[in-house]
């Protein structure tokens, strides 16, 4: 049986090993360095011409990471995995991106010592077992009922969005939308009423 014929292009590299791993990281770093000023209350705009010649001023990373064309595999999966943060969620995409640099930079010196990929990731494990933890014991139980309370976490929220130099203003437009949209049953279910608002 004769072996099958594969055509690449001529650019096509195959790497493997510890310098595939740290070509991977590489990558991964890059793409969150692209998007690291645009967190925070200092954040920074990004200015960013489409393929149709527009341009778009923003800080947030998915409308950012939308934009970008890259051609590596671990690009390409940070970018997957601030859209599936946005789909999910909602919210936090560029908080994740950044995230999982920095998580990939401290797994670097490790594989640099040869220590295997496996026990890297059993550590990770563990982090995040101790980092639920420690979140189980920070947390507050949140009464959606007391309307200052929700009003300071949506504030919270808003705190790097454009609209935040119009505080209270935008959260309590933000809270009394959400309130006319949600209907609550007798069971204390709550959802949209699609019945008379248009679910977008």
């Amino acid at each position: 049986m004769q072996a099958p014929v594969m055509v690449l292009n001529m650019n096509t590299k195959r790497e493997t090993g510890r310098k595939a791993q740290m070509g991977n990281i590489a990558a991964a770093k890059a793409v969150a360095d692209i998007i690291r000023t645009t967190l925070g209350p200092r954040s920074m705009l990004k200015m960013i011409l489409d393929p149709m010649g527009g341009i778009v001023m923003t800080n947030d990373g998915n409308a950012i990471l939308r934009e970008v064309d890259v051609s590596h595999p671990a690009a390409k999966n940070m970018i997957e995995l601030s859209r599936t943060q946005d789909e999910e969620v909602g919210d936090g995409t560029t908080s994740v991106i950044i995230l999982a640099g920095e998580l990939l930079t401290v797994g670097e010196p490790f594989l640099t010592r040869g220590m295997h990929p496996r026990n890297i990731v059993g550590a990770y494990i563990k982090a995040l077992d101790e980092t639920i933890v420690t979140l189980d014991k920070l947390c507050v139980p949140l009464n959606l009922e007391d309307r200052s309370q929700v009003l300071m976490l949506v504030k919270s929220c808003l705190g790097t969005k454009f609209v935040s130099r119009f505080g209270d203003q935008v959260a309590n437009m933000a809270i009394d939308a959400v309130k006319t949209v949600t209907v609550v049953h007798p069971n204390g279910k709550r959802e949209i009423d699609i019945k008379r608002y248009a679910r977008i």
